[in-house]
């Protein structure tokens, strides 16, 4: 941790935004984090914008600054790699405020498995794993919104931007010289997908737990109660649940009420709510009575292995571990047990993806068909191919 806060720039005006874009709109890479609130509203307010390129280091005052069309010029240049730890939520950001996901992208957490470190590490413990530095985690509760941003803040936000270059740098150099660079790329266009960003107000239903329970017109009365929630959610800004629960809504949509009196019955019904959308909640349930619901998606019951089944994914386990070994990745992280459940069960090499399935897909799938088996060696286990009948 620094002494005292680095050398920076605090951007807070439209046109010094213009300056800092210019300044980098040439750099091969883009060094990112953000700094948000959404407790209080329905989409993450975004209050500051951390930036890093070699001797650029600035903070981005997103509540100050009007007109972001700069950033995001920036962040949508295809010539800039964008690097992000744990990138989904800034992603999501990004895209909520721009209707386009930053990109090419580098993930320095999702990038972290194929160097031996954990699925999904934090940043601090990345940032101990690779540089030795004990980050002080004084500012994770801190309300961004607040200004001025206290000096410990902008230390804090820094950090995120500083060490997160050095490991970049660090990772992909080493990535690099293990081959293992391109193993990356699926999973990063992957990310830059809009739809994993997209939240469409009319299968918000299908999130509510249990939904498979609820059928007739209370299944119909959910699903409209729930699309106007989220609409109105969007329209307020707030989260919501503020406005009404999982629970408090399918409760609605049992008891059905009709009137202002049989809407002050139902148990958790926020005050607030039922006198500002009263009227709303009990014409949403009026006409969602005489609809037909939308078919509730299958339910996936969990296939219980038999003792063979089991047996299998054991072997399968077996040879996970040992190429785990020799590539120095976790057996977990390359192949999970799950994912061994899953093809063995019948989803075959649909259950691996991107660089796991170039890595171990072909071995797996021949031991299933029986176009291969393991041997035990002095140095571990070794796979056979090409088998003959004897």
């Amino acid at each position: 941790m620094p002494s005292a806060l680095p050398e920076y720039s605090m951007v807070d005006t439209d046109d010094g935004l213009v300056v800092l874009c210019e300044a980098l709109k040439d750099v091969p890479y883009l060094i990112l984090d953000t700094e948000f609130l959404r407790e209080r509203t329905y989409r993450p307010e975004l209050c500051l914008v951390q930036i890093k390129y070699k001797d650029v280091l600035a903070c981005i005052d997103t509540l100050a600054v009007k007109d972001l069309k700069p950033l995001f010029d920036l962040l949508h240049d295809r010539n800039i790699e964008k690097v992000f730890h744990a990138a989904s939520q800034d992603l999501e950001i990004f895209y909520l405020l721009s209707k386009r996901v930053p990109g090419p992208l580098f993930d320095t957490q999702v990038a972290a498995p194929l160097l031996g470190h954990n699925e999904q590490i934090g940043y601090a413990n990345l940032v101990s794993a690779i540089l030795s530095i004990e980050l002080p985690k004084s500012q994770t509760r801190a309300d961004w919104t607040r200004r001025p941003l206290s000096e410990s803040q902008l230390a804090y936000a820094l950090d995120d931007v500083i060490y997160l270059e050095q490991m970049y740098l660090s990772m992909k150099a080493e990535l690099h010289d293990a081959k293992r660079l391109t193993w990356l790329d699926e999973d990063f266009l992957a990310a830059e997908d809009p739809h994993k960003y997209e939240q469409p107000a009319n299968l918000r239903w299908r999130k509510i737990r249990n939904i498979q329970r609820y059928k007739g017109d209370t299944l119909s009365i959910i699903q409209a109660l729930a699309t106007w929630r989220e609409l109105k959610a969007r329209e307020t800004n707030q989260p919501r649940n503020w406005l009404i629960k999982d629970d408090v809504l399918c409760t609605l949509a049992q008891q059905k009420p009709d009137s202002d009196k049989e809407l002050s019955h139902i148990r958790g019904l926020d005050r607030k709510t039922r006198d500002r959308f009263g009227a709303e909640l009990i014409e949403q349930i009026r006409v969602a009575k005489d609809q037909t619901p939308e078919p509730v998606p299958d339910f996936v019951k969990k296939v219980k292995l038999t003792p063979q089944r089991h047996a299998t994914v054991q072997l399968l386990n077996a040879w996970v571990h040992q190429r785990a070994g020799e590539l120095s990745i976790a057996a977990s992280i390359l192949a999970p047990q799950k994912t061994l459940e899953k093809m063995v069960i019948g989803d075959g090499r649909a259950a691996l993806d991107g660089w796991r399935d170039r890595l171990i897909g072909d071995d797996l799938a021949d031991l299933l068909d029986a176009k291969a088996r393991l041997s035990a060696t002095d140095d571990g286990i070794e796979l056979l191919r090409d088998l003959r009948p004897t």
